[in-house]
C-alpha cells in the first residue's frame, strides 16, 4: 500500500539513470500524485555551504543530498525528532519533567521523522530535533504515474526503518533495504552493477 513513510526501492533494471539503485522515502501520496526523497544520493557540497545556520544539526555525512530530479533549487529538510520529544497523542509527561514538542510546522512522515520549515530559526527546533538531513530537489509523480511504474515492475514498495532516512552509509542503503526483505526480494541485493561483466 502506498502511503507517506514507506520506501520505494528501484528495480536494478529500471532504465531511468535518475533512479538507478535508489531508495525513495515517500513524503506524500494522494489522488493528485506522489512526492518523495531519494535517500542515497549524497552530493559533495557540505550543508554548511548553503545553510550554515543548520550545520550544527546536520546528520553525518553532513552534506546536501540530491533528493530527486525535480527542482534542485528547492531544499527540503528532513528531521529526526529527539527521542525525548513528545508528539501529539503522547501521554502527559510525569510531574517534574518538561516535554519538548517538535516545532509547529513539523509534518510527520513516519514515527519520529518529519519535515520542518527552513525559514525558521534553527534554535527554535534544536531541543525537539535530534538531527536533520537536507535534500536538494525531490522525486515527483503525477496522478496514477507511480502506480503505473509499480505495476510495470520499476519499484518495490517496502516498510521503512527510522535509520534509513539518516543512514551513515548511503552507498549501501539500497542493498541493506533489500537484504532485510523476505525471499525472493532479498536476493536482488546481489544483482551485479554490470551483468555483462559477470
Amino acid at each position: 500500500m502506498l502511503r507517506a513513510g514507506r520506501l520505494l526501492v528501484a528495480n536494478p533494471l529500471l532504465p531511468d539513470p535518475n533512479f538507478d539503485r535508489t531508495v525513495v522515502l515517500l513524503l506524500a501520496h494522494g489522488e493528485e500524485g506522489a512526492l518523495g526523497l531519494v535517500l542515497n544520493r549524497p552530493s559533495q557540497m557540505e550543508v554548511g555551504d548553503p545553510l550554515p545556520q543548520w550545520e550544527h544539526l546536520a546528520a553525518e555525512p553532513a552534506v546536501l543530498f540530491l533528493g530527486g530530479p525535480v527542482q534542485h533549487q528547492a531544499v527540503i529538510c528532513l528531521a529526526r525528532s529527539d527521542p525525548g520529544a513528545s508528539r501529539p497523542g503522547d501521554p502527559t509527561p510525569a510531574a517534574g519533567t518538561e516535554a519538548v514538542t517538535p516545532p509547529g510546522d513539523w509534518k510527520e512522515v513516519a514515527p519520529g521523522i518529519g519535515t520542518v520549515d527552513l525559514d525558521q530559526d534553527p534554535g527554535r527546533v534544536g531541543d525537539a530535533v535530534g538531527e536533520v538531513r537536507m535534500f536538494a530537489g525531490y522525486a515527483g509523480w503525477s496522478a496514477g504515474q507511480l502506480e503505473g511504474e509499480i505495476d510495470a515492475g520499476a519499484w518495490w514498495v517496502v516498510d521503512a526503518e527510522t535509520s534509513d532516512a539518516f543512514t551513515l552509509d548511503p552507498a549501501e542503503l539500497w542493498k541493506q533495504v533489500l537484504r532485510r526483505q523476505p525471499y525472493p526480494l532479498a536476493f536482488v541485493s546481489w544483482y551485479p552493477d554490470d551483468p555483462a561483466h559477470q
